[in-house]
């Protein structure tokens, strides 16, 4: 079978396209032939040796695939080759075939496209992780969604608006923020051009947001977090403009606001229940016609690097996905 790999750390530039043997499912594991794979921010940083989780060399990157399982490995009972399923494998994705474990697959939703499929589980995932137990986000509150037209930032627009509240999209371009409108962001903002502390509080008569979803970070952090309301909640999802940003504690203090970590990939494996009620009622969602996910751009598997070139100079609209 054909992988793209990683044979050293650096750029998207340095992966190789190679036949490498099937692997053969073990206990408590299944093989998924693959159908498509989603890129995600993540993908930029394990090749580089910079994300939290280091496989060994060579590996192949790719956190999540949809597909079709093709071998059941002794100890799974409820998967039979032939099902349809999505699996969140961390890495190794970017392949024909992946062996996944029993507890990283769910079942795709009935009609569910492939492509849509595979870049259903990180983005979503963790947009609602952030939203529902970090965020605590409630109905009628004001959600910031920073990087609002990238891939985590745009479920956060959708995701805002099922569980209820007003959502403002903030994003470098006015062709991301009309892509944030049609995706129901209620306001936008352009902080490229306009003034963050300013606008919100402007877009809110000077009262703040109560949650604000940041994937951005960098110079983004400080005048959002100025815009924040009392009691408000500020989730660290990632740092996607480069940056690691240094907030002055005192903005916690006199806001009575919140600084909380999101690391969902942590979270799936130390709370797996809990991410299972989790993903069951975000594919629930999708199919009641909730949740319509945006993949903006298709390459195929050899064109990996091409893909992950495209995540790390921030083109992505939403979902790019590569299909096999």
């Amino acid at each position: 079978m054909k992988a793209v790999l990683c044979v050293e750390h650096g750029p998207p530039e340095k992966l190789v396209m190679k036949d490498v043997p099937t692997p053969e499912p073990g206990r408590g594991q299944v093989r998924i032939s693959v159908k498509a794979v989603g890129v995600n921010f993540p993908d930029t940083l394990i090749i580089q040796n910079l994300y939290q989780f280091k496989p060994a060399l060579p590996f192949s990157p790719g956190g999540e695939c949809a597909g079709v399982v093709s071998a059941v490995g002794d100890g799974v009972s409820d998967i039979t080759v032939g099902d349809e399923v999505i699996a969140m494998t961390g890495h190794g994705a970017m392949a024909e075939e992946v062996i996944a474990n029993r507890g990283q697959i769910v079942k795709m939703a009935p009609g569910m496209p492939f492509d849509v499929a595979a870049g259903f589980t990180m983005t979503y995932g963790t947009s609602h992780h952030a939203l529902k137990q970090r965020g605590a986000l409630k109905p009628g509150e004001t959600l910031l969604v920073l990087g609002a037209a990238g891939g985590v930032g745009l479920t956060a627009v959708e995701l805002g608006k099922v569980m209820g509240a007003k959502v403002i999209a903030a994003a470098s371009s006015d062709e991301k923020l009309a892509l944030c409108r049609e995706m129901g962001a209620d306001e936008v903002i352009n902080y490229a051009t306009e003034d963050l502390k300013e606008r919100i509080k402007a877009l809110t008569n000077g009262r703040g947001v109560d949650v604000i979803y940041d994937p951005v970070g960098d110079r983004y952090a400080e005048p959002s977090f100025r815009g924040i309301a009392w009691n408000g909640r500020y989730l660290v999802i990632g740092f996607a403009a480069g940056a690691i940003p240094a907030l002055p504690l005192n903005l916690p203090l006199i806001k009575g606001a919140s600084i909380v970590g999101v690391f969902w990939g942590a979270f799936t494996q130390a709370e797996p229940a809990l991410h299972q009620q989790n993903m069951e009622e975000l594919l629930r969602w999708y199919a009641e016609g909730k949740l319509k996910p945006h993949v903006s751009r298709h390459f195929a598997l050899d064109e990996g690097a091409a893909a992950i070139r495209w995540m790390m100079d921030r083109k992505a609209l939403g979902k790019i996905v590569l299909t096999v």
